[in-house]
């Protein structure tokens, strides 16, 4: 916001006035908002600088696999180390969540819990276009590979993070951590039998009797048909034999 179109005529004349209508820029434009992000500005920005936070907020959506994840809304408990270093805000810490899902032998609904650690340096605004203008000045004097030497700053910058302002948006690396530190395949218990392949119940449930008869190839059905006629004609032969000879 800059000053008043009238303010600037007065200025001359009344140099006080212009101090009323001076106003101090926003640094925090477009700044994100929740119980995840952090306001590094206690921490200040001399190198050697720290502190400690711990925080319970709620775990954001979607953090999950296929089988298992965090609740939407569960209590996330948060212990954050952030040190200022020459380059901006370096946070290290860990975050303790509950966990629901599936057994993936049995099916079963579980419940657990999962604690993952995370390193993250979060870079300051002014020294992101500090090396953006490096890097133009140095594709100035190398123009033969200057599109190679532009992807791969542009994928540098995927991976950075950055502070907005003095606010810091831990959700983006705590989702890192927990996703990459959940189980594929989660079990209800460490020795779980799973489930029975031919009627599928929990072999935990029915016990070490559960059994069932051979299947027969139905290929060979008509030939064990046969064979049973023959067996029991011949049985009945025998008891004949038998009646003769008694």
């Amino acid at each position: 916001m800059g000053i008043p179109r009238a303010a600037g005529r007065l200025c001359a004349r009344f140099p006080l006035a212009l101090r009323k209508y001076t106003v101090m820029p926003n640094t925090r434009t477009h700044a994100p908002r929740g119980a995840l992000v952090f306001d590094t500005r206690q921490l200040g920005r001399g190198a050697g600088s720290a502190l400690t936070q711990k925080r319970t907020v709620p775990a954001p959506d979607n953090l999950r696999l296929e089988l298992v994840g965090v609740p939407e809304g569960a209590d996330i408990a948060l212990e954050v180390r952030f040190e200022a270093v020459s380059d901006g805000v370096l946070a290290t810490g860990t975050a303790t969540a509950p966990l629901a899902g599936e057994c993936a032998r049995c099916l079963a609904p579980l419940t657990s819990s999962v604690t993952a650690g995370f390193q993250e340096l979060y870079l300051y605004a002014d020294e992101r276009h500090d090396k953006h203008d490096r890097h133009d000045k140095h594709d100035r004097h190398d123009k033969h590979d200057r599109h190679e030497r532009y992807d791969e700053h542009e994928e540098q910058d995927d991976d950075e993070r950055h502070l907005d302002g003095d606010l810091l948006d831990l959700e983006p690396a705590l989702r890192d951590a927990v996703v990459l530190a959940l189980p594929m395949s989660p079990l209800c218990r460490e020795d779980c039998p799973g489930l029975c392949a031919e009627c599928g119940a929990p072999l935990a449930d029915a016990g070490p009797d559960h059994h069932h008869d051979e299947a027969v190839d139905p290929r060979w059905a008509a030939l064990k048909q046969l064979d049973d006629q023959a067996t029991d004609q011949m049985d009945r032969r025998a008891s004949a034999i038998d009646l003769q000879e008694g």
